[in-house]
């Protein structure tokens, strides 16, 4: 699918990272204020979904924050000391109790979820039934 919609895409890595490191690192780029938290976000996704790289090494974690202009060290301490991991867990636990078992996934107005990569027209069709659900909603 991604071939086909002419995104990029690296074939599975011998073993798929832990990517508890990565959301971590994010949280505390969010927590830098400004433009941090969106640079490094994007690069990370293309270090694993572009480059297949390992986004649980802090090899790649220490050379993406540095790549989005970020200090590294500082980034890993941070981890490291566990200062981001409730963050963490908060949002994972949200993410569950709303039944995102998997990603990619979509929350469409709060009450409709894609869970998982799917192709575009399944997304288009899930767009189509949150006009259908909206129209279908009382007023008030």
């Amino acid at each position: 699918m991604a071939e086909e919609a002419g995104l990029p895409y690296a074939p599975y890595p011998e073993r798929v990272p832990n990517s508890r490191r990565a959301l971590e690192l994010a949280e505390w780029a969010r927590a830098q204020g400004g433009e941090a938290h969106p640079v490094l976000h994007e690069r990370l996704m293309d270090a694993y979904w572009a480059e297949g790289r390992d986004i649980g090494s802090w090899e790649t974690l220490e050379e993406c924050a540095r790549d989005a202009g970020l200090d590294a060290a500082e980034g890993r301490g941070a981890v490291e000391a566990g200062s981001f991991a409730r963050p963490v867990d908060a949002s994972t636990a949200q993410a569950q109790r709303v039944g995102i078992m998997a990603v990619p996934a979509f929350v469409f107005d709060g009450r409709l979820l894609v869970s998982g990569a799917v192709p575009h027209e399944v997304l288009e069709r899930a767009l189509e039934r949150l006009a259908e659900m909206r129209q279908e909603a009382p007023e008030g």
